[in-house]
């Protein structure tokens, strides 16, 4: 299939097949053109859903936020540059005494006791330059490792939410395979029912049948035609939640151009379970929240410590215009912070990061647990799927044979209509129960992949 060959790109964190998804579209534009539905292998399906579907390109943005997030945590090393420009009035004793001085016109008359104590208002633009260099701050670090745990947690989660999204294209794509087949089984199962009336009628009017067979016969015709409404609107539904899926309106509808069969199962329990701890997304980001908690402790714990930061400015001040320069002149220096007492908010504060790491710790191994779990069951049910499969072929061909004799016992006069009708409804029944057991069994293999995290590597090329 020729959408194989595009190489992959990588675009705020998805990974994509742009030639793919160019020539897909292409190929669909004549039937969508021409007014026919259009319709979708498997892969090309899954594709389209990766690349177009809300829920995928939603947690690629948070996946960019949160390494956004990390990349921002990295600036706190660097040095922080602030120009300034501040304007003010006051005729406050030590602020015009203040102002006068950063301005450079201070005099021998502002010695004066009545100035001193009553100076008249003055005004003053301060401009400044201001550099704030960090020397020693533990929390920096711990806040780094922070956001990029979030950030390698959000990269799980978007992986994830791909794995859900294949999985639900595959599931749409089965619905619409499913009602297909319940509806062929359907209008066969009419045709037959028509067949039935016909004969039906034909001996009433020949003397050899009952108008109560005539009757039933209409009824079961009724019945079946009923069912092949309701089927042909199933399948409508199907065709718009897989266009949905893939990314489409609500009111769009897609079709499947060819069936999914059967694959052999190739791995065993222990090597899934194996597979699911090593590949399911949930878990892994469960573990990097986990990280996450244990940098927070981290953060908690620097607050005990010190912080060095050095500072340095330049500034111009003048009485009467913005940017002026009546005076100037500069500032550097170091700033040690150590908080000796604060009401024992670190201790406490230390005490539940320390808990919430605890708990974090105990989720996960608990969650790993669920996984293994479901990915136990997953393979108990397809089993279990398997086994009902079995039956229902069986019960097709033993469902068949019994009408087929019923037939022709019926049509020797050995049989009633009802008893006709009886081997025709165990015929549908049967029909419906292979169908439906066929894709139970299909959905059950993707159900184990999608359990161990490795869906999209098994179930597509």
């Amino acid at each position: 299939m020729f959408w194989y060959f595009a190489p992959d790109i990588t675009r705020k964190g998805r990974t994509v097949k742009p030639f793919a998804v160019v020539l897909l579209m292409l190929f669909l534009a004549p039937s969508v053109l021409l007014g026919a539905e259009p319709s979708v292998a498997l892969n090309e399906a899954i594709i389209l859903a990766l690349e177009r579907n809300h829920l995928v390109s939603g947690a690629a943005y948070e996946k960019e936020a949160a390494e956004q997030g990390a990349a921002a945590s990295l600036s706190r090393y660097f040095p922080r540059i602030v120009f300034d420009e501040a304007f003010s009035a006051s005729d406050l004793p030590t602020r015009v005494f203040m102002m006068k001085l950063d301005q450079g016109r201070f005099t021998q008359n502002d010695f004066l006791i009545s100035n001193l104590n009553t100076p008249s208002s003055t005004t003053d633009f301060r401009t400044a330059l201001i550099l704030e260099q960090p020397l020693f701050d533990l929390g920096i670090g711990y806040g780094r490792e922070m956001a990029q745990r979030e950030a390698e947690r959000m990269g799980f989660r978007f992986e994830g939410r791909r794995e859900d999204v294949g999985f639900t294209v595959y599931a749409s794509y089965l619905a619409v395979q499913r009602a297909k087949a319940v509806l062929a089984a359907a209008e066969k199962d009419v045709a037959e029912a028509r067949e039935h009336l016909r004969v039906a009628t034909a001996h009433g009017r020949e003397g050899t049948g009952l108008k109560s067979d005539e009757l039933r016969a209409r009824t079961f015709l009724s019945e079946t035609e009923e069912r092949t409404i309701t089927a042909l609107n199933d399948l409508k539904l199907a065709k718009m939640r897989l266009a949905l899926a893939v990314g489409g309106g609500s009111g769009d509808s897609l079709d499947i151009r060819e069936d999914v069969t059967g694959e052999v199962f190739r791995l065993n329990e222990e090597e899934i379970v194996r597979q699911a701890g090593a590949n399911r997304r949930d878990l892994k980001g469960a573990e990097k929240g986990v990280a996450r908690a244990e940098a927070a402790v981290g953060l908690a714990r620097s607050a005990w410590f010190p912080t060095l930061y050095a500072a340095a400015s330049v500034q111009m001040n003048d009485k009467d215009v913005p940017f002026g320069h009546d005076n100037d002149g500069w500032s550097a220096g170091v700033n040690l912070r150590w908080e000796i007492f604060d009401g024992m908010e670190r201790m406490h504060g230390s005490a539940r990061a320390r808990a919430e790491r605890d708990a974090a710790s105990q989720y996960l191994e608990q969650f790993r647990k669920e996984v293994a779990l479901q990915v136990r069951e997953s393979i108990l049910r397809r089993a279990e799927a398997g086994k009902r499969l079995e039956v229902a072929r069986h019960s097709l061909l033993a469902a068949e044979e019994g009408a087929r004799l019923v037939n022709k016992r019926f049509a020797n006069g050995l049989a009633t209509m009802v008893e006709l009708l009886d081997a025709q409804s165990a015929l549908n029944r049967a029909r419906t129960g292979l169908v439906e057991r066929e894709t139970d069994h299909l959905l059950a293999t993707a159900r184990i992949y999608h359990a161990a995290g490795i869906f999209l590597k098994e179930m597509t090329p």
